[in-house]
């Protein structure tokens, strides 16, 4: 058997992002690789992700953490999706839930059954068909080991990280106390021999990951890869995040609620909730959008707020020579729809399946850049989605987005539901066509025309369907408990 050529696994900087790949290489790949994580307590985590989408509970299982365990120690409430307010309209409000709308067939979709019947008057609203967006307006929530819901977490990323510290440091990761100033470089390759921090000390390695937030030391500052500007498509480019007391139950949601230049964001906590703005610095100045905050928030301030600075766009390259970036380092798409700790999770995901044991080589580098870049694209998309499909006239902002040119996949999507009611996923696609139909109806896209397969079955037997279907969510829901009650017995 060869010798292995990669073996010394170097993380640079933790948060969430350095303990997710940590606790990932080490349980999966622990007997193969030294495992080396080097973070300053002094640099704290930006905290702005406190909110996960349904993968993270894959992702959990996939490490073997237990999620009684795993919320405790974090904090954490339950999420069956995100409110959206004021987005298409002020005063509008729809959920993208997490669940499966309806039920469709071989031919078709859902959606068609329903416009057909809403056409001849009997649907009821299209969240009527989920359980799990019926579970959130119902301010309910309950599993178990039978339990049929489509759920993820919102948490604490602070304790997270540290959550993940303690799992990860059990199995054998080493963690080094200091700040990184440099990389050295080999002077013929190019590639990074070692990171040099404020005391002097080197750490070599074979394969180094760069979770040194929006600054990328290492993939940027160093490597020089190259960063992509997706500013026009996602305008917004500063958050303010600030924490608060709870002063009511635990919503199972987040709720995104749209303001005259962004959108503001409430997480529940167990402990606390987390609030924050996010706005585009064009439209807003730092002043008024602390005004802003501060006029809509609940509780007493825990954590005064500062200003985070970031652009839309991702690396040109996310694995460049012996480096590997995640989080902030990789790329950014604002948090609007919960994606950025899903992105390291599924980023680590690959990195395992796809390890160069036997030396790098181009063939491998170039195919997980390519699927890195495929999925953050299509959640690109998504995102862009929420804002091109206004019809607020309210702002300049808004406008704006209305009427901004947007990235042709989009727009090729867009058409296809207005003519056609038609939605798709590809195997690789993070979104499925139930969120595609939500969010495209909720921000007002009308469908032209659909699958005629509604008439096919008769009006008496949909009409009954979708009743039956009602009904069956309905009770339930009924027999949940609600989510604070839920949570404070799981937790006793």
């Amino acid at each position: 058997m060869p010798e292995q050529l990669v073996k010394r696994v170097v993380i640079a900087g933790g948060g969430t992002a350095g303990w997710v790949v940590a606790a990932a290489l080490v349980r999966h790949l622990g007997p193969l690789l030294d495992v080396v994580l080097v973070e300053s307590e002094e640099i704290g985590t930006v905290g702005v992700g406190e909110s996960t989408i349904p993968t993270a509970r894959t992702f959990h299982a996939f490490l073997g953490i237990d999620e009684r365990e795993f919320v405790r120690e974090t904090g954490s409430s339950f999420k069956l999706g995100i409110s959206f307010e004021g987005w298409a309209r002020i005063g509008d409000r729809y959920i993208h839930s997490f669940g499966q709308v309806g039920k469709g067939t071989w031919m078709g979709d859902f959606q068609h059954f329903w416009l057909h019947a809403r056409e001849q008057g009997y649907a009821g609203d299209l969240g009527d068909y989920c359980f799990e967006l019926q579970a959130a307006l119902g301010e309910k929530f309950a599993t178990g080991e039978n339990a049929q819901i489509n759920y993820a977490y919102h948490l604490d990323a602070g304790r997270y990280a540290r959550f993940l510290r303690g799992f990860s440091e059990k199995l054998g990761v080493r963690r080094i106390e200091g700040k990184i100033t440099t990389a050295e470089q080999h002077a013929e390759s190019g590639h990074i021999d070692a990171i040099v921090l404020e005391s002097g000390a080197r750490v070599e390695g074979d394969l180094f990951i760069d979770c040194t937030g929006f600054r990328g030391l290492l993939i940027e500052q160093t490597l020089k890869a190259g960063h992509e500007d997706w500013s026009n498509w996602l305008p917004t480019d500063s958050a303010l995040p600030i924490q608060t007391a709870a002063v009511g139950p635990a919503l199972p949601y987040t709720r995104a609620m749209a303001h005259t230049a962004g959108w503001q964001w409430r997480i529940p906590l167990q402990h606390r909730v987390g609030n924050g703005l996010v706005w585009c610095s064009a439209f807003m100045s730092d002043d008024e959008a602390q005004q802003t905050l501060h006029a809509s928030i609940e509780g007493e301030i825990l954590v005064q707020p500062r200003p985070i600075r970031f652009k839309a766009g991702m690396r040109r390259k996310v694995w460049d020579k012996n480096c590997v970036a995640f989080g902030l380092s990789s790329g950014f798409v604002e948090p609007l729809e919960s994606t950025s700790i899903h992105l390291f999770m599924i980023g680590v995901t690959r990195l395992i399946q796809l390890f160069p044991f036997a030396g790098l080589n181009q063939p491998l580098i170039d195919r997980y850049n390519e699927l890195a870049r495929g999925e953050l694209e299509r959640i690109r998309d998504f995102i862009v989605l929420h804002y091109k499909l206004t019809e607020r006239d309210d702002s300049s902002f808004w406008r704006h987005c209305r009427d901004m040119p947007i990235p042709d996949s989009l727009a090729e999507r867009i058409e296809m539901f207005r003519e056609n009611a038609h939605a798709w996923q590809t195997p690789d696609d993070l979104f499925r066509i139930d969120s595609w139909v939500q969010v495209m109806l909720g921000q007002r896209l009308e469908p032209k025309a659909w699958h005629q397969m509604g008439q096919l079955l008769g009006d008496a037997q949909l009409r009954g369907a979708l009743a039956d279907l009602k009904g069956n969510i309905r009770r339930a829901v009924d027999g949940m408990p609600a989510h604070q009650d839920f949570l404070d017995r799981y937790m006793a």
